[in-house]
């Protein structure tokens, strides 16, 4: 299928930019980074994840340690995504006990928010966290589940036709967001 972009929502630097202001953001209310676990949601929360660790570490002094969340198996639906799920066993990285954290589930839109409900399915299957909290790079908007994040880079009003496409490295070959649309079939 082929896309069109619509709007160039933000580029490598206002990605970093956004990234900086939610890592401080992170860190007020938190009030500091004593008990935090940055947890990127498999594929492109992991990269984001780890650069707000980055900046809080620039802040801090003290980079906070990052998880890594696979939802694979917790999806409500994976017969829209694969006919089989693809299941790596060592894609889920998190500390054995993760009962004195507060997590901060990373991820790079928040559209329905079924992919939280599953990344909270897969957090209560390993263990139960003292707090979580949700930071998104972009909130697009369009619930289906009660969800909402703590922290937004970017919340932007879309039509449900549109796919925001958020494109990181090392996932992607560039660092950019962008609104999309299928191409119409000639």
């Amino acid at each position: 299928m082929e896309f069109i972009e619509k709007v160039r929502l933000m580029d490598a630097a206002q990605m970093n930019r956004a990234l900086a202001r939610m890592a401080s953001e992170i860190v007020e209310r938190n009030e500091g980074i004593t008990d935090l676990l940055l947890t990127g949601i498999r594929r492109r929360g992991v990269p984001l994840a780890e650069r707000m660790a980055d900046h809080i570490a620039h802040l801090e002094g003290t980079r906070p340690p990052v998880g890594i969340l696979d939802i694979t198996l917790y999806r409500d639906d994976l017969t829209l995504v694969a006919p089989n799920p693809v299941v790596h066993e060592s894609e889920t990285k998190m500390p054995e006990d993760i009962k004195p954290y507060t997590i901060v589930l990373v991820d790079d839109v928040l559209y329905t928010g079924r992919t939280i409900r599953a990344a909270l399915d897969a957090l209560v299957h390993i263990g139960r966290p003292k707090r979580v909290q949700l930071a998104v790079l972009v909130d697009r908007g369009f619930r289906e589940m009660p969800v909402q994040a703590d922290y937004i880079g970017v919340k932007v009003a879309t039509k449900a036709s549109e796919i925001v496409k958020v494109m990181i490295e090392p996932v992607d070959d560039t660092n950019q967001v962008l609104i999309v649309e299928a191409k119409p079939q000639d």
